[in-house]
This record gives C-alpha cells, structure tokens and sequence, in this order.
C-alpha cells in the first residue's frame, strides 16, 4: 500500500510524487524517480486530503483511473500500472461538486464505496 498525502505537496511536486520523472526534467532532477502510481502496481494508493487538489491534477487523476496509464514528468513514454484507490478527506467533496470547485465526473469515480467516519 502506498500512501500519499495530497495536502501536504506543492502542486509541482504533487505531479512528481504521483507519476515520477525523468532526470533532468526541472531543476534538481538528477536521476529518475519512480511516481507513487507506479509504486503502487498490483497494489493499493491511499490519497488522502484528496479535497484539496486543484483542477489540473483533478484532470490528470481521472485521466490515470481511466486508463491506467501515465507519462513522468520529462518524458513522453506512457507507463501502465494495476492498482486500486482509497481516497480521504475532510471535505465536503459532494457540495465542491455543487461549487464547481471539483469534478463531477472525478467524484463519481472515486465515490464507488463510500465510508463516513465520526470525527
């Protein structure tokens, strides 16, 4: 299992962490990394604060669920992985989709079994 904690990352290295790169692809890169979506193949990522991504990485999120498939950051080479999703978060995602301030169609992917824990 793989976990991340989506509210703790920049939005840059939100994109790093969850799909990897390639060495040289920004400042810093030295060598290639691994992303957590292939970490996690054959296996389970854990998202959590998934609430708190913004529009574009909710895009490429449903791009990843759809198809199972990313590019790293400095590459152009799509990687397949095999994982299932647990996502958490202190939001209300349910009334961000009513605000326009998450997708509809991202929530729906993500709210296949929904688990409502007591503060």
């Amino acid at each position: 299992m793989i976990s991340v904690h989506c509210g703790a990352l920049t939005e840059s290295l939100r994109e790093s962490e969850l799909f990897g790169h390639e060495k040289g692809a920004f400042t810093g890169a030295t060598f290639n990394r691994k992303g957590r979506f292939e970490m996690a193949d054959g296996g389970t990522i854990f998202l959590d604060e998934i609430g708190t991504i913004s529009a574009k990485m909710q895009v490429e999120l449903l791009r990843v669920l759809e198809t199972k498939t990313f590019v790293r950051v400095g590459d152009n080479k799509e990687i397949h992985s095999d994982f299932r999703v647990i996502c958490a978060t202190n939001r209300d995602l349910k009334s961000m989709v009513e605000n326009g301030t998450f997708r509809e169609d991202l929530y729906y992917r993500l709210n296949v079994v929904n688990i409502k824990v007591p503060p």
